[in-house]
């Protein structure tokens, strides 16, 4: 799929369809609304729809809907085998946005907990890397 920037309407859409759960954190990414639980990140706005993290078998029931893809958020062919980018007509069914992205999201919870790798440099890595004022 080629770059396509996200409609700003998209956002409240995308937001109202997230269950109500005080795990769900979402943040800014890419122009777009993105949302994780227990750092998996499990769906987001992307182009004019939205792209969910799923089960493999609900990842082939959502490849049947018209306009389905596997998500290629370069446009590259490098599909991401584990996230669906979904028709874009699911931004108008809001009943059946809220289903796909409930079901993305009872899935992600089952997933291992994320944990943010630690940077692999250090204040001291910094300090030894800075030069002196005036020394080339």
């Amino acid at each position: 799929m080629a770059w396509t920037k996200i409609p700003p309407e998209n956002h409240p859409l995308f937001r109202a369809a997230l269950p109500k759960d005080p795990r769900i954190e979402t943040l800014q990414m890419f122009g777009g609304v993105a949302a994780k639980v227990n750092g998996n990140l499990f769906g987001g706005t992307f182009g004019r729809s939205v792209m969910l993290l799923l089960s493999p078998e609900d990842r082939e029931e959502a490849l049947e809907l018209d306009g389905a893809a596997p998500f290629d958020p370069m446009g590259n062919g490098a599909k991401r085998s584990d996230k669906i980018q979904m028709p874009e007509t699911i931004m108008d069914e809001p009943a059946e946005l809220r289903a796909w992205v409930k079901r993305s999201f009872d899935y992600a919870v089952t997933l291992p907990r994320k944990v943010k790798k630690a940077s692999r440099r250090t204040d001291t890595d910094t300090k030894k890397r800075r030069r002196p004022a005036g020394k080339a």
